[in-house]
């Protein structure tokens, strides 16, 4: 087993050559590149005291782009509950520029329900149905019941004679104009009365 090891030893180094660079490489960029390998065809052969040389120059130029941060739509705070405001925003965002805005809506319904329950805390009932009668639809409801909306001091009949007289200040003029238009068509036409001769 012993000399196994040894013929096998014997063997390689004789198998063994040595190996030189076949050519070197130089660029500008200042690092050497050495390209080894059996090549066969395409070799060159030189006389003695003639050289080759080789200059490669590069220029890379990168131009990166990037997108800026996206746009954010501000938010909004109430800091409470009790507050009749409602925010929206929004924002758009491009390659190049980015937009963004806010803003708070007042909700005027939620302000009138909230005067007439301070109103009617206070005691003050007929104020309370006064700041609501100006909303459209507590205005007609009011009418349909039978119990208009004050008016200039007067509820009741008095009222509904102020309502019929200057009815321009309805909070539902114009849908009460429609209606006693329509009321028009549908309602029958009196007979004119005939003249007797004698």
């Amino acid at each position: 087993m012993k000399y196994l090891y040894t013929l096998l030893f014997m063997i390689l180094l004789v198998c063994t050559t040595s190996a030189y660079s076949a050519e070197t490489q130089t660029n500008v960029s200042g690092s050497n590149t050495s390209i080894e390998g059996g090549y066969t065809g395409g070799a060159t052969t030189y006389e003695s005291g003639s050289s080759s040389s080789t200059t490669t120059n590069s220029t890379s130029n990168s131009n990166i782009r990037s997108a800026p941060p996206t746009s954010s739509a501000p938010s909004y705070n109430s800091m409470t509950q009790d507050v009749c405001a409602v925010g929206a925003s929004a924002g758009v965002q491009t390659f190049g520029v980015g937009i963004s805005g806010g803003k708070h809506f007042i909700d005027k319904n939620c302000e009138r329900l909230k005067l007439a329950r301070i109103l009617n805390d206070f005691g003050m009932k007929v104020a309370a149905v006064a700041i609501l009668c100006q909303d459209e639809r507590v205005f007609e409801s009011m009418i349909q019941a039978g119990t208009p909306c004050p008016i200039d001091g007067k509820i009741g009949k008095q009222a509904m004679k102020l309502w019929e007289k200057y009815d321009f200040e309805r909070p539902d003029y114009k849908a009460y104009v429609q209606r006693m238009k329509k009321r028009k068509k549908v309602e029958p036409k009196l007979p004119k009365p005939e003249l007797h001769t004698r």
